[in-house]
Order: C-alpha cells, then sequence, then structure tokens
C-alpha cells in the first residue's frame, strides 16, 4: 500500500480545524507537559526563564485551533505559570504587573501564531489554486487538441499524478470499482465516461482535494474533449457525404452528357457499370438486357481490378437461376439483393469461383416495360449497404433513357428511311406507268397520224402540213414525257448503276464536271438512288446559284463507308437554313443513316462531303 509522507508544514495548511474537544485534550496535556518540565527545570534556571516553555503549547494550540482557543491557552498557560511555577507556589496572584506582562506576551504570541498560520493557508491555498489552474490547463491541451481523448488518458493521469504529488494515477475508460489497491473516483458527464484510480490509503485531505477541486475539472474537460470529438465525428461525417454526394453527381453529370449527346447506347452501357462501380465501390458490375428465353445477356460490365477477368464477359449469355438477383429482379421487377449464393447451378458455380459473395440489382425500365438489369456484387461477406438500391435507380434511370433515346432515334431513323424508300418506290412506279402507258401510246399515235397524212390525197396538202405539225408536237410531247420520267427515276440508273447514270448527269449539266467513280459493282438501291439524286440536286444548285466555272464530283468506297464528294468554284455562301435544297439532301442522307458536312465560305465556292456506313447489304 502506498502511503503520502506527510509534511512538516501540514498543520498550517489546515483548512478544516480539528474537534474542539480534541484541541483542549491537546491544551491540558501540553500545560501539564510544560509544568512538570517546568517543575523539574525551576532549581536550576531562573523562574521567570520558565515561561518560555508554555509559548511551545501556546504555538501549537493557537496555530492548529484558531485564535479562540489559541487566548483560552494564553490565559490558562499564564494561570498555571503563576500558580504552580511562581513562587510563593501553589498561590495565584495576577494583580502584579509581572503577570499581567507574561499575559500579555502570551495573548500576542497566539495572535501572531493565528495571523501566520493564516497567512500559510492562504498561501498555500493559492500556491494548489495555481497548480490546479495549471493541471486544467495543461490537461485542456492534451484532452481538446487530440482527435481522441481516450488516447491520451493515461497521459493525462500522468500529469495529474505528478502536479498534485501522487504516487500513481491511471484513467480507464468505463465504470470501474474501488479495490484493496486502488480508490476508483467515476468521471460522470451524462454518463460514466471513466474513472480516475489513485492508490488506496491516501491522505483525507488528499482525497477531499480529489473529490471537490479536481475531479469536478477533470469531468467538465473530458466532456468537452467528448463533446469536440462528437462534433469533430459529425463534421467528419458531413464532410465525408458531401465528397460522396458531389462525386456521384459528377458521375450522373458524365453519364447524362453521353445521354444527351446521343452516345451509343453501348458506350453509355460500359460508363454506367464503371461510374456505379466506382461509386457504390463494388467488385463487380454487370449490365444485362433480359432476352425473351429467362435469360440474360451482358452489354457492359466492370471489375474495380484490372488484372481480374470479367465476371461476365460483353456479349456473354446466361440463363437465369433461382436464387440468383437477375432470376429475382426478373421475377419481380423491383430492387433486390443476394447475401449468399447457395445454389449448384452453373451460374451460381461460375459467382462462387470468381469469389461473388453478394449482389444487389437494379431493373432498367424503358417505357413500362423491364428491359434489363443493372448488378453490382461484392467479393466479402459483408453486405452491401442498405441505400445500394436507391443508388443505383438514378444511375438505371440514365441507362434507360440512353436506350429509348437510341430507341427513339432509331424508330426515327427507320421512319425515315421508309418515307424515302415509299417516295422513290413511287416515282419508280410513275416512271414505269410513264413509259409503259403513255409514252407508248403518244409514240403510236404519232407512227398512226404519219400513216394517215401518207394516205391523204396531193390535193390536201394543207391538211397534210397539219397533220405532219400535229405528230411533230406529239414527238416533242414524248420527249418531254421522257425528260420528265428520267428525272422521277431515271431508267438507266435500274439497269447500269450508279457509273452510268451519273456519267449521263455530267453529259447533260450546263457547266463541265469533272467525275471519278471508282465504286465496283452494283451497291444496294437506296445508296444508289441517294446518290443519284445528291448529285443531280448539287448540279442544279451550281447551275442555278453558284455561278460555277467547274464541278468536281468524286465516288470512292473506304473499307465499309461509302463517300461522295462534291465541290465547285462558284460563289459560295450557301445556307442550309435558308433553303429547303440543302435541307432535303440532309434529310435523305440522314434517313439512310449518313453524314453530310457541308463547308461554302462566302466567294470560296462549295463542297459537301456525304458518308454513308454500309451494312451486310451494302
Amino acid at each position: 500500500m502506498c502511503v503520502m509522507r506527510p509534511s512538516l508544514l501540514a498543520p498550517l495548511r489546515r483548512r478544516v480545524h480539528p474537534p474542539l474537544a480534541t484541541g483542549i485534550l491537546v491544551a491540558a496535556l501540553c500545560l501539564m507537559t510544560e509544568t512538570a518540565v517546568g517543575a523539574l527545570l525551576g532549581k536550576m534556571v531562573p523562574v521567570q526563564s520558565l515561561g518560555v516553555l508554555y509559548l511551545l503549547g501556546l504555538l501549537l494550540i493557537a496555530t492548529v485551533w484558531g485564535l479562540v482557543l489559541g487566548l483560552l491557552m494564553a490565559l490558562a498557560s499564564t494561570v498555571v505559570f503563576d500558580y504552580f511555577l511562581i513562587p510563593p507556589a501553589w498561590s495565584l496572584r495576577l494583580n502584579r504587573d509581572e503577570d499581567l506582562a507574561i499575559l500579555g506576551v502570551f495573548m500576542a504570541l497566539a495572535l501572531l501564531a493565528c495571523t501566520l498560520a493564516r497567512l500559510s493557508q492562504l498561501l498555500s491555498a493559492e500556491v494548489e489554486a495555481r497548480k490546479e489552474a495549471d493541471l486544467s490547463a495543461e490537461l485542456a491541451r492534451l484532452l481538446l487538441r487530440t482527435p481522441d481523448p481516450g488516447t491520451v488518458l493515461q497521459s493525462a493521469a500522468r500529469r495529474l499524478a505528478r502536479t498534485l504529488g501522487l504516487p500513481s494515477a491511471a484513467i480507464e475508460r468505463g465504470v470501474i470499482a474501488s479495490d484493496v489497491r486502488h480508490e476508483a473516483f467515476p468521471l460522470r458527464g451524462e454518463q460514466v465516461m471513466a474513472t480516475l484510480l489513485v492508490p488506496a490509503g491516501l491522505p483525507r485531505q488528499v482525497t477531499r482535494r480529489l473529490r471537490e477541486r479536481v475531479i469536478p475539472s477533470l469531468e467538465v474537460l473530458l466532456e468537452a474533449a467528448c463533446e469536440r470529438k462528437k462534433v469533430a465525428d459529425a463534421l467528419r461525417d458531413s464532410r465525408d457525404e458531401l465528397a460522396r454526394i458531389a462525386d456521384e453527381q459528377a458521375s450522373l453529370r458524365r453519364l447524362a452528357t453521353l445521354v444527351a449527346h446521343a452516345a451509343p447506347p453501348t458506350e453509355v452501357f460500359h460508363a454506367v457499370a464503371h461510374e456505379m462501380g466506382r461509386i457504390l465501390g463494388a467488385m463487380h458490375t454487370v449490365v444485362a438486357r433480359y432476352e425473351p428465353v429467362a435469360s440474360a445477356v451482358t452489354v457492359g460490365n466492370w471489375n474495380n481490378r484490372p488484372d481480374l477477368d470479367a465476371t461476365m464477359p460483353l456479349h456473354s449469355h446466361w440463363t437465369l437461376e433461382p436464387g440468383t438477383v437477375s432470376e429475382l429482379v426478373s421475377r419481380t421487377g423491383a430492387p433486390s439483393r443476394v447475401d449468399a449464393y447457395l445454389g449448384a447451378g452453373p451460374l451460381t458455380r461460375r459467382l462462387r469461383a470468381r469469389g461473388i459473395v453478394s449482389s444487389v440489382g437494379c431493373p432498367i425500365v424503358v417505357g413500362r416495360s423491364l428491359w434489363g438489369v443493372a448488378i453490382v456484387s461484392a467479393s466479402t461477406s459483408d453486405p452491401l449497404p442498405d441505400d445500394t438500391e436507391m443508388r443505383m435507380l438514378e444511375f438505371t434511370e440514365l441507362a434507360a433513357a440512353a436506350i429509348a433515346n437510341a430507341q427513339g432515334n432509331a424508330d426515327l431513323k427507320a421512319s425515315r428511311a421508309r418515307v424515302v424508300a415509299a417516295a422513290d418506290e413511287a416515282r419508280r412506279r410513275v416512271e414505269r406507268d410513264l413509259h409503259d402507258g403513255t409514252q407508248q401510246r403518244l409514240v403510236s399515235l404519232g407512227l398512226e397520224l404519219r400513216g394517215i397524212g401518207e394516205a391523204i390525197p396531193p390535193e390536201l396538202d394543207e391538211v397534210r402540213t397539219q397533220l405532219a405539225r400535229t405528230a411533230k408536237s406529239l414527238d416533242d410531247a414524248v420527249v418531254d414525257l421522257q425528260e420528265l420520267s428520267r428525272g422521277l427515276h431515271p431508267a438507266i440508273l435500274s439497269k447500269g448503276g450508279l457509273k452510268p447514270a451519273l456519267t449521263v448527269l455530267a453529259r447533260r449539266s450546263a457547266m463541265p464536271v469533272e467525275l471519278d467513280v471508282s465504286v465496283c459493282g452494283r451497291l444496294a438501291q437506296r445508296f444508289e438512288v441517294t446518290v443519284y439524286y445528291i448529285v443531280s440536286e448539287a448540279l442544279t444548285n451550281a447551275a442555278k446559284h453558284a455561278f460555277a466555272s467547274v464541278v468536281h464530283i468524286g465516288l470512292a468506297m473506304n473499307g465499309r463507308t461509302l463517300r461522295l464528294s462534291i465541290s465547285d468554284d462558284g460563289v459560295g455562301g450557301a445556307d442550309p437554313s435558308c433553303g429547303s435544297g440543302l435541307i432535303g439532301l440532309t434529310d435523305r442522307v440522314e434517313a439512310i443513316g449518313g453524314k453530310i458536312s457541308i463547308v461554302s465560305p462566302a466567294r470560296g465556292g462549295t463542297s459537301l462531303l456525304i458518308e454513308f456506313p454500309l451494312d451486310e447489304r451494302g
């Protein structure tokens, strides 16, 4: 057991006097002892010198028990000294000047001793207050500057022990009971935050000092440190949450930009898988499209480690198995999760072999139909966070928007292509009807008129002349009809293809044309018709508006791309928004999936570049 060594000045620093009965008893013992010693010394020293013996007891009583008992001790010392030691002994005479002087000296010494004791107490209190203030400041710096107060509790305990002169001290978290070796002081806030442990058997005034002055300030500091930690944790959580939200919003903006720019669905699916996996902290992500017969196909995927093989490679098909998240979403049409893959099917075994432990799936709904599913997977035993489904919805909505846009664009292009094809077919039908019907009838009618003219007698020369003029008008009408039918759909294009048809256009042009056609063989009818009418319209525009001296036309194949270029050296300044000609060309090109670019600076000529991607049928 550790016991502190008492100080010689400890009685002077007492703030509370010992019991009065104890003081009276001590005073009586001091008087008896001093009188006995004085009686022994009375034969060896002068009697007046023996009064010094009573000063010791007087100083003790006045210092420890205060002024009142000190004054009483001074009076009692005077009476006892006079009665027992001053001759004649055993007689009391307090009316002498000598006795009154002794009483005055004793009274003054008692007053002086009390004053010194009080000053000593005040000085001691000030020193202790300064130590406690320094200790509080030091503990405040220690506890309030650290992110986690629990990590510095032992350092705080050591400084407390050093400042208060304790053999040792410890601060432990939680509630700890006192035992034979330690005395426990709970440090309470809203609840017990920690326990201060000091050695058992400390002096009462030390434990009282701890309980009354040190513990309350330590509790305030510890509670403030805990509050500061709570505020710091809340701020850190808020900052992390804001950073997460900002990162998530940035990801969604990138995806929205792809969707707004009509990026191909495959690019959007890969971006959705990447951004979703990165934001959610997943191991694997998959975007899949449901197939008609209980199966799905991967259209986008991502792994958080490039060295890992894809869980579901791109374009891979798999059958929906009970117990898998893809089957749950397909069956319920709602977000679902699987915390463990326990089945024995091939898909489940494959997932387990790839280290997949749990998954969350969110449906991709286009219109009102279930189109596919987005899946995030983890490879740890900890389940994915509870808000994963809600956070995935924003990504799947963007994927659904991309699919809807792609389908809308595809439907629009198909509709425009059907309109163009129907118009071309109508022109071909009109051209065929004119050629096979009206044109042939007009030719036959002209032949009949010439036959009739040859059968008219010579004397009817005026009639013969009139019939000849009528037959000539019919021939001109046939030529006009041929030109009209050729403008609707030239027969040479259907019979010979692009090269002879473009050659005829060049020859019939009102300005020189340099033609370079390096396409061999026939193309799909929609491409041939579109190229023919683009060249025809461009030559017409150049003749009417460009005032060009020459037109260059080039047609070539570049891989699976058909490239048509038309340029002139005219006045330029063509604006697609100011006329229907160029707008019509743009619509016809885009109707079959092509792209057109128009460059026409003022006084710099006009250049058209058209590219058509050819499919397997092109």
